[in-house]
């Protein structure tokens, strides 16, 4: 298989911009190494039960966010669901209005938490301002997150990576959708994305808690790693003459999102074995990262399944 980042000249004349299949905007790149040449065997396969273990984020560390933010975990699913996460055994603080309460206790709360009854306004004192708690919050300490290798290997169905995302509710979205599809895993820069806690925990409506995430410190180089193994990366760009749906096919593969604003910085882009953009016949020039990645989740599994 070719991984030729020039590939894309051939086919439409241009060169790979890492300009988002969403925006239409190109990005400037922050310099990262590049690695050996990669290779691989192609490897087909689709896996729609990603691995079930326990997953968070990585261990906190210094200008990751509000430190009160970051640490809880609010709303009845991302609660529920970080309760029933082995790896949050006895550790914690659950808090619950007397009603949420009773029923945590009537279902039985797992992995032997205990509940701390609370006032609902006394609650959304604790909470950043608007957030909509449902009777239930839960205090934690971000966990370790996993190695790369962990979902990728052995190459088969779907990995997404995340190229300096930094809206919490767009990657939360994100981690939900993924979910949803199938996909093995979430791959983030580390000093580039949020922690998995507060409002992104919300709007994964728990998916934080089940879709392992790996945190990498050079994007490039990952995908370099992902390629060895197998792994075919194609890129959403809004400035590519490639359609997505004639990018895909049943190898695994890993869907390379850019940036809200600017999109797939240059050498990500270049690591990528093909760019391409949804068409939008509508006329409309934009969609939101989360709905471009749901729709190229949606396009992957299909041709995956096919």
């Amino acid at each position: 298989m070719s991984r030729n980042p020039e590939r894309n000249d051939r086919k439409s004349g241009q060169k790979p911009t890492g300009k988002p299949a969403f925006k239409g905007r190109s990005g400037d790149a922050s310099p990262e190494s590049k690695g050996a040449p990669r290779g691989g065997p192609d490897r087909g396969g689709w896996n729609p039960n990603p691995p079930t273990k326990a997953f968070s984020t990585a261990a906190p560390r210094a200008g990751r966010g509000k430190v009160d933010a970051d640490g809880f975990v609010w709303g009845r699913h991302p609660v529920l669901a970080a309760l029933a996460n082995p790896a949050r055994k006895g550790m914690g603080r659950l808090l619950a209005t007397a009603d949420r309460a009773a029923e945590l206790e009537r279902d039985g709360i797992p992995n032997g938490h205990k509940v701390e009854v609370i006032e609902s306004l006394a609650l959304e004192r604790m909470l950043p301002a608007g957030a909509v708690h449902q009777g239930l919050a839960f205090k934690v300490q971000p966990l370790e997150g996993v190695a790369l290798e962990d979902f990728a290997d052995p190459a088969e169905g779907i990995i997404v990576m995340l190229d300096q995302l930094t809206d919490p509710q767009n990657v939360g979205a994100i981690f939900r959708s993924a979910l949803a599809f199938g996909a093995r895993g979430i791959i983030v820069q580390d000093r580039h994305s949020p922690v998995l806690a507060g409002a992104l925990a919300k709007a994964a409506a728990g998916a934080t808690e089940r879709l392992p995430c790996a945190r990498v410190t050079n994007l490039s180089r990952a995908l370099e790693r992902l390629a060895d193994l197998g792994w075919r990366a194609v890129g959403l760009d809004g400035s590519s003459e490639e359609l997505l749906e004639n990018a895909l096919d049943h190898r695994p593969t890993v869907l390379v999102m850019g940036s809200e604003g600017d999109g797939i910085r240059r050498l990500v882009a270049e690591h990528c074995d093909v760019l391409a953009r949804i068409p939008m016949p509508g006329g409309f020039e934009s969609l939101n990262v989360s709905n471009a990645a749901a729709v190229a989740l949606y396009e992957a599994t299909k041709k995956q399944r096919s």
